[in-house]
């Protein structure tokens, strides 16, 4: 199999043919689409328990390939920076033989799919499985976010996760008149290693003192009133949580009602909570939310991912795209990529 990343399915399906032709002599018979995602709001929720209100991109991966016959797998990568070799080989897994990560590092998410899949049809099963091959040969050991919005997502909506009890909702987000504007800081922070069990860690003691076994089921009365006695930081963190929980079911609601105005309130008020209570922003991501907001037509803005870095994420009407990267740009003191966007829809087979 071959796979490439770039922008909508029909720019690289062409690509990724071609690079499978040159590397095992022959035409492709199978080929898949896997979009990337933007949270639209809803951060650091997923593993307390909460909600998350993501979109898949029209930026994704296309994976060709063909059935062997001889019990083993080739896969090639053609991605940019991936570490050598770009091509491996290696026996398909059996019950007595399962597969095992290890280098390229690029192949092992592959693999642990590979070795954990199983074609049943339902697609909670598949986003598991994917997740578990995350964890146990990527060594990520990320939510569910990611999985469920590439796996179900729909074209024209956002998806409202519940990260306990994995329900997941599409959210109409088919204006024709809004669009969503990522910019990418391109700075990304040297971090000791620690932030982000040392928050996780935080909010588990947290919910312990008041006797939860997630922020998912405390609220916001319950925090204020044992603010004394968790400690300033501790409380802070918690505080994002739990109000960032309830701003992400309004937000889906607003999105529901074509509220735009209020959905970028909860934007903006998403980031400032990450900024000050969780502490994860940094000065190139408060600039860029800081300036997206200066432009007319700009409903809201924050910045999405783990933090640190990264992409900043704006609901904007569209006819203010243009502007609003020219000013942006002027105004951040790095320089910024831009990519603007619609929901798009989820993993799935595409003709040859």
């Amino acid at each position: 199999m071959a796979a490439v990343a770039d922008r909508g399915p029909c720019s690289v399906l062409a690509a990724a043919r071609g690079a499978y032709e040159a590397a095992f002599g022959g035409a492709a018979a199978v080929a898949a689409w896997a979009p990337g995602r933007v949270n639209l709001i809803g951060e650091h929720t997923d593993y307390n328990g909460g909600f998350v209100l993501p979109m898949a991109l029209q930026l994704g991966t296309v994976l060709v390939g063909s059935p062997t016959q001889d019990g083993t797998i080739s896969i090639l990568t053609t991605a940019p920076g991936a570490d050598e070799p770009h091509r491996v080989r290696f026996p398909a897994p059996t019950q007595s033989r399962p597969l095992s990560p290890g280098r390229p590092h690029w192949a092992n998410y592959v693999k642990g799919v590979i070795q954990h899949y199983r074609d049943d049809g339902d697609l909670v099963a598949k986003a598991l499985a994917c997740q578990q091959a995350e964890h146990t040969f990527a060594s990520v050991p990320c939510g569910i976010m990611d999985q469920f919005i590439s796996v179900m997502a729909k074209e024209n909506h956002a998806l409202l996760i519940d990260c306990r009890s994995l329900d997941a909702v599409p959210v109409p987000l088919r204006d024709a008149n809004l669009a969503v504007l990522i910019t990418n800081s391109n700075v990304r922070h040297a971090l000791t290693g620690s932030e982000y069990p040392t928050r996780r860690r935080q909010c588990q003691e947290a919910a312990a003192a008041l006797g939860r076994t997630t922020l998912r089921d405390v609220t916001m009365a319950e925090l204020e009133a044992s603010r004394s006695r968790l400690g300033e930081e501790v409380y802070r963190r918690a505080r994002h949580v739990v109000g960032e929980m309830e701003r992400t079911a309004r937000a889906a609601q607003a999105l529901r009602d074509g509220d735009y105005v209020t959905f970028g309130m909860l934007m903006v008020e998403s980031h400032n909570s990450l900024r000050d209570d969780y502490a994860v922003s940094c000065p190139e991501l408060d600039q860029l939310v800081e300036a997206a907001l200066e432009v007319d037509g700009v409903y809201g803005s924050r910045m999405t991912g783990g933090g640190f870095g990264g992409c900043t994420v704006t609901l904007l009407v569209a006819e203010a795209t243009e502007r609003a990267q020219q000013h942006i740009q002027e105004k951040y003191s790095g320089t910024a990529t831009f990519y603007v966007t619609k929901p798009s829809d989820g993993a799935k087979v595409l003709p040859l």
